[in-house]
């Protein structure tokens, strides 16, 4: 009987203690899974520095060693099937490190040549009044650089002995003008050299006097640029008096540097603004490309033609000017925005979406660029119309690369890519 009773009171405890082994079981993996799924969700995205890769959030921010902005490592918890020379992001990373993509598409290449110039007088409208004969100036009736003139306009008076001599074997000649017509048609005739008029002349052989100071009229309207004798001056047959610039129309002479110059025609269009000018465009025609750089500057000067009617632009003043080259020559290329190439001086790269994936997967390629069109470039190889690129980001996709151990910028991916360790050091 008391065998009986003992074994019954095992058998209960038995059954006490398997229910509460149960019950431990059943609650203490219930606690457990929200805290292991809260782990794993703390572990999906780690933050590194992409000069100091010991640094390790989880949490983006600024590197505690140099501040620079933190990049995203890796997705822990990533379980997609990519090339293994990918690199990938999740959408929360992208956004944090203001990654963007866009498509690659072809476009109208057109490149904004900038040029910088300076007004400048028309050579063509720029005329020297000279001395027609020789002697002493009498009088200046123009004293000053800048003066305005207009043609026939009286500039200075001159003594000539040598005028004087001429009149008075006019006068001569004129008495006896019947017998000897020969002589006098001469002596006229050397007056008339003299760039004298036929009415001056006939003056002279009318009053039946000698004249000692002569005029010198202005053959030409303008801005006297340049006064180059003074009162008492002796000047001789063909001496410079004046430089005088007729400013109704200018010329506008741009800087193009010799790697503008591929890009430049006769005929293109400059829109240009003057900074004495605020406010106000112009437009021209390229009228002429200067064949010959200059040796020291190495430019080439582009000349525009402007009309000048209200005497605006004035020469010296400074001009900024753009042409929009339509580059025919690449009309069958891709352009793609300059902000997704990184160029190591010998290789220029760019970061690929990889195809047939949701995730961000991107795989870092080789292109050929060629010339640059503001803020893009043309692809002379290595992308396809509709493929998937990083625009957005492109250094902070690279720095993800070179932590990986992925092919990056500064690695081609020889050889290949190692499993990374919890703390890994910076891949070169």
């Amino acid at each position: 009987m008391k065998k009986i009773f003992s074994n019954k009171y095992v058998r209960s405890g038995l059954l006490v203690l398997a229910g509460l082994f149960i019950g431990w079981l059943f609650f203490h993996s219930g606690h457990k899974a929200p805290e292991k799924q809260q782990l794993t969700e703390a572990k999906k995205q780690i933050w590194t520095c992409a000069m100091h890769p010991q640094i390790r959030l989880d949490h983006p921010g600024k590197c505690p060693i140099c501040g620079m902005d933190l990049i995203p490592l890796t997705d822990y918890n990533s379980d997609a099937k990519m090339d293994s020379d990918a690199i990938n992001f999740s959408k929360e990373a992208m956004e944090l490190a203001n990654v963007a993509t866009s498509i690659v598409s072809f476009h109208q290449p057109v490149k904004d040549v900038r040029l910088y110039g300076k007004v400048q007088a028309d050579e063509r409208l720029l005329q020297n009044q000279v001395a027609q004969f020789s002697g002493r100036i009498e009088k200046l009736m123009v004293n000053f650089t800048g003066e305005p003139v207009h043609k026939g306009q009286l500039l200075a008076l001159i003594y000539s002995p040598e005028l004087i001599t001429a009149q008075e074997e006019l006068l001569e000649a004129a008495k006896s003008k019947a017998s000897q017509p020969e002589i006098y048609e001469a002596a006229r005739e050397k007056l008339l050299q003299w760039k004298l008029t036929a009415s001056q002349v006939a003056q002279i052989e009318n009053s039946g006097r000698v004249k000692t100071n002569f005029e010198v009229y202005a053959n030409t309207s303008g801005i006297v640029t340049a006064r180059r004798v003074n009162t008492g001056d002796y000047v001789s047959e063909g001496a410079v008096l004046f430089d005088v610039a007729n400013l109704s129309d200018v010329w506008v002479l741009f800087d193009a540097y010799e790697s503008d110059l591929p890009f430049l025609k006769v005929g293109d269009k400059i829109d240009f603004t003057l900074e004495a000018l605020p406010g106000t465009h112009f437009s021209a025609n390229i009228k002429f490309i200067d064949p010959v750089i200059d040796p020291v500057t190495r430019v080439a000067n582009v000349r525009v033609e402007v009309s000048n009617a209200g005497g605006k632009l004035k020469p010296e003043m400074f001009a900024s000017g753009v042409v929009r080259a339509n580059l025919n020559q690449y009309k069958d290329k891709l352009v793609i925005p300059a902000s997704a190439v990184l160029w190591t001086g010998k290789r220029s790269i760019v970061y690929v979406k990889q195809p047939n994936t949701k995730e961000m997967n991107f795989k870092m390629r080789e292109v050929e660029i060629g010339p640059r069109l503001g803020n893009s470039y043309v692809v002379m190889s290595g992308l396809n119309e509709g493929e998937e690129i990083v625009t957005d980001g492109t250094f902070s996709v690279d720095a993800a690369a070179q932590l990986a151990g992925k092919p990056s910028m500064m690695n081609r991916g020889e050889p290949k890519p190692q499993k990374m360790s919890s703390m890994p050091g910076m891949k070169m």
